[in-house]
């Protein structure tokens, strides 16, 4: 990708995030003894994404067989992941054998089965091009406990409907973003294969926080403006103050 569709890219999620990746973080991930963790909890990140959507989908879009195959589709990455169960080389090409019929009385079904299904394909594959780099780097797959970081977000979604969806799409659009933020931090400071690999998320990783950013805005049909800064502040604090847990979406790392 070349620096000025980078930039270009970058330009608005920049200026969606409140504060910028510490340094401190970024200079714990460049050493070679975090490479493991990161590509482990990014390999874990791409299937919770993933789930999210699906989550979405299921509460809000689809009929119950609908939902089924959803669930379906996820199982092979959910048993690979939490039981240890297959060969991950299994997973390649695996896709939803249905189509999504959304529920009558939604008038946002259509557009969030629409955007959140694509976004489902590309962190699954995303999800099995990090097992491939995982390999490449001879880093074998072991389980890791989550970080706070989208737990800190969640806890602060309304009970309520519609706000608990909006809430979650926010959310949502802030996980992408920051996502989209440290691969492109990180690219330059890893070895380029992995670097090169991170810049290759970017593009749709951008589109992401702005689907869900559309969807929110859509189905919100209100300006959201003040409930965004107030999910803008909560990640930027869980983003710079300290964080005893290296991970993807970690805060300021605390040296033992």
């Amino acid at each position: 990708m070349l620096n000025a569709e980078i930039s270009q890219l970058l330009q608005p999620v920049q200026q969606f995030l409140a504060c910028e990746t510490p340094d401190s973080w970024l200079n714990r991930a460049a050493r070679a003894e975090s490479l493991p963790v990161l590509l482990l909890d990014h390999l874990i990140c791409e299937l919770k994404a993933a789930q999210s959507a699906m989550y979405l989908i299921r509460r809000y879009a689809v009929d119950e067989q609908s939902g089924e195959a959803l669930l379906q589709w996820l199982k092979p990455y959910e048993d690979f992941t939490y039981r240890e169960q297959g060969d991950w080389r299994a997973l390649a090409g695996l896709s939803l054998k249905k189509s999504m019929l959304p529920k009558a009385n939604s008038k946002y079904a259509q557009d969030l089965i629409d955007k959140m299904v694509l976004l489902i394909k590309e962190e699954l594959h995303h999800f099995y091009q990090v097992l491939e780099m995982m390999a490449a780097c001879d880093i074998e797959y072991q389980k890791i406990s989550s970080s706070r970081y989208a737990k800190g977000l969640l806890r602060h979604v309304r009970t309520f409907e519609p706000a608990a969806m909006v809430d979650k799409l926010i959310c949502g659009a802030f996980i992408e973003a920051r996502s989209c933020e440290r691969f492109a931090k990180l690219a330059p400071l890893l070895e380029p294969r992995i670097g090169s690999f991170y810049l290759s998320l970017l593009r749709s990783e951008a589109r992401h926080y702005q689907d869900y950013l559309s969807l929110a805005r859509d189905i919100a049909a209100e300006d959201l403006s003040e409930r965004i800064a107030f999910f803008a502040a909560v990640e930027a604090e869980l983003i710079s103050t300290a964080d005893s847990d290296f991970k993807f979406h970690s805060g300021a790392p605390v040296e033992s």
